[in-house]
């Protein structure tokens, strides 16, 4: 068995409508691949209509599956109310939102503008809570128990990191979000999950935190523990049991992906582990000597 392999049994998720926000490229892509093989239908929805009907064209063609492209921008709730009702028409029900939907760049905190800022916000924080509160609403108005949110968030939104504040300010905020709702909004049967996930290089956001040569410059594999970046289908394992029936007793939890990348990090002498052997035999020789005196 190797990482990469499949995780769920196969029509794990069938009688399910999933609705991916973002889910016309990177690891929307993945993990809406994933659920469709697993037997759900799944509604995506971006800006970019073209790109999504593409999507789910070579989506369909792969599983077998029904994928359905609806265009919406997440920042505007009449679009989310719009998108919702197109997947109800089509499928009947949904059984799960996953907002994964987001936008990021890195540059200096000075360098950016208020309407930049408020871009990042609009899409991850403002996005994030027109799909959450539309969908939940609907939930409620129609008595629908069992219903899963699951969102993407990041590793920083609980330290915080520099030169992406706006994306850790947002991703903070529906870190919260899902807290929050786990267990208000429990009692409608409804699950709140989150996973952060760690470096899984996609080439449309990893073009945009590191363009040009950057990449090369910074190996994101050198920050992980075990040496190496996600592969997709890691993640979309994750996310396709936090969508089933299988989490039903996992809610307000949030489940890091990272290879242990943000431990590292975070620990204060972590730094430690560029030190040679031979220095080590040099301090453990001169404690030693010391111990003696």
């Amino acid at each position: 068995m190797n990482h990469t392999a499949k995780m769920l049994r196969d029509n794990a998720l069938k009688g399910k409508t999933i609705v991916v926000t973002g889910g016309g490229s990177g690891l929307g892509k993945a993990m809406t691949r994933y659920f469709l093989e697993l037997g759900a239908n799944v509604a995506i929805s971006s800006r970019n209509l073209e790109k999504l009907q593409n999507t789910a064209k070579e989506l369909e063609q792969e599983t077998g599956g029904k994928c359905l492209a609806v265009q919406c921008d997440v920042r505007h709730y009449n679009e989310v109310e719009a998108m919702l009702k197109t997947v109800l028409e089509t499928f009947g029900k949904v059984d799960v939102l996953l907002n994964n939907a987001a936008g990021n760049f890195i540059s200096p905190t000075e360098r950016l503008s208020a309407n930049a800022f408020d871009t990042i916000i609009d899409i991850v924080l403002k996005g994030t809570k027109n799909c959450t509160l539309a969908f939940g609403k609907h939930w409620i108005d129609t008595n629908q128990e069992h219903s899963k949110v699951l969102n993407i968030v990041t590793t920083y939104a609980w330290t915080g990191s520099g030169y992406v504040v706006p994306s850790a300010a947002a991703k903070a905020g529906v870190l919260a979000m899902t807290r929050s709702l786990a267990v208000e909004w429990a009692k409608y049967g409804m699950q709140f999950n989150a996973i952060a996930p760690g470096p899984f290089p996609t080439k449309g956001a990893w073009d945009r935190l590191l363009p040009g040569n950057l990449k090369d410059k910074f190996d994101m594999a050198k920050k992980v523990p075990l040496n190496r970046v996600g592969e997709h289908q890691e993640l979309a394992n994750l996310a396709a049991y936090l969508v089933s029936d299988f989490s039903s007793y996992i809610n307000g939890e949030v489940i890091t992906i990272d290879g242990g990348e943000w431990l590292k990090g975070a620990g204060e002498f972590n730094i430690l582990e560029d030190i040679p052997q031979e220095m080590w035999n040099q301090l453990e020789a001169m404690i030693r000597a010391n111990k003696n005196k």
